[in-house]
């Protein structure tokens, strides 16, 4: 008998693991999780031998991967903190032994497997998985994750821009035919733990630079999910010299004069009842510094003289809201819990 309240993490040993372990370990409707690991890390026995800053919080135990010994401990639910291509290859495994799966990376975003493949360039999951699965962004499609067997959690940068654009291109005041720019800057704990040149500490310090123009995987989710045109779209990334944090700024023409009350009334009303989004007054902008360490996403804009333009400003932990505290999110609406446990 699957136990929906008992947890199998695969993966842990990333930034994004990390973050969704200290999470776990603290959740009130969740039991003890068990921690599967790989390769060198597979010979740990409790996660407090990976990660010491976890002493104290209950228990943590590791294991090797296996599913065999996963669809055995009747664990009902596990979360792939791994790479697309270990995704790709352990959740329809997962899905077959009974467990319900909550995938942190970019292998099952899309309806149509050419996009993945086409993006990640690697061949994509069966068509069967990706129109099964469920866009992990609860603000807009909370109503399909209590059914849903495989969750596919979004990008952080993605779940920045869409929830800044989607009220807007849902009342359909955004001119979009005059172009939408996404300026979006991350902490470097988006990379990935990975070691690599451009992301080490003499690279990243002092420095700043923008990359993936025009190629970032994060694209065709913000174009799908805010119904736009990916000609109509401008895109580009930054790398800022800190731990965490993504602050998106998002500029666009309206088709119509508004008011920053009208604005601010849209947002309130489209986001009422969703506790992890904080709408700020008009003319007030958040910072990095307001949802470092959480799980909300703020967003605030300022619109000029004319009421013709608007820039939106989202921020979120790219950590929290954009990867793991966002994951425990959709565990929460999967299984009848309240949104936010576990998380404020």
């Amino acid at each position: 008998m699957k136990d929906a309240k008992r947890i199998a993490v695969i993966g842990a040993t990333g930034y994004a693991g990390f973050e969704l372990a200290r999470l776990l370990l603290r959740h009130s409707e969740v039991k003890r999780p068990t921690f599967y690991l790989r390769g060198k890390s597979a010979q740990a026995r409790c996660l407090t031998q990976i990660f010491p800053q976890l002493r104290g919080w209950g228990e943590a135990p590791c294991r090797p991967l296996s599913i065999d010994a996963i669809a055995a401990s009747g664990e009902g639910t596990a979360f792939l903190a791994t790479p697309p291509e270990v995704s790709l290859e352990l959740a329809p495994q997962l899905l077959s032994a009974g467990l319900r799966v909550i995938d942190l990376s970019g292998a099952f975003r899309f309806r149509d497997p050419e996009i993945f493949e086409r993006w990640y360039k690697r061949p994509g999951p069966s068509e069967s998985l990706t129109k099964s699965a469920v866009y992990g962004l609860p603000e807009l499609y909370s109503g399909q994750l209590p059914d849903a067997e495989l969750v596919a959690n979004p990008g952080c940068y993605a779940t920045s821009a869409i929830l800044a654009l989607r009220p807007l291109m849902e009342a359909g005041w955004v001119d979009a035919s005059r172009g939408i720019v996404c300026d979006c800057k991350s902490g470097a704990s988006g990379a990935g733990k990975e070691p690599k040149p451009e992301t080490s500490f003499v690279e990243v310090n002092e420095n700043f630079r923008a990359y993936g123009v025009f190629s970032h995987k994060h694209t065709p989710e913000i174009t799908e999910h805010v119904g736009i045109d990916s000609g109509d779209l401008i895109f580009t990334t930054h790398l800022l010299p800190l731990e965490r944090g993504i602050l998106s700024t998002i500029s666009c023409w309206l088709t119509e004069p508004r008011t920053g009350q009208e604005i601010e009334a849209l947002f309130r009303k489209f986001y009422a009842n969703r506790p992890m989004v904080r709408i700020w007054p008009a003319g007030k902008l958040p910072e990095l510094q307001h949802v470092a360490h959480t799980n909300f996403c703020d967003l605030g804009f300022a619109v000029d003289e004319s009421g013709k333009r608007i820039v939106v400003v989202s921020c979120l932990d790219n950590l929290g809201k954009g990867a793991a505290g966002q994951a425990a999110q959709n565990f929460n609406l999967m299984h009848g819990h309240a949104e936010a446990t576990g998380l404020t």
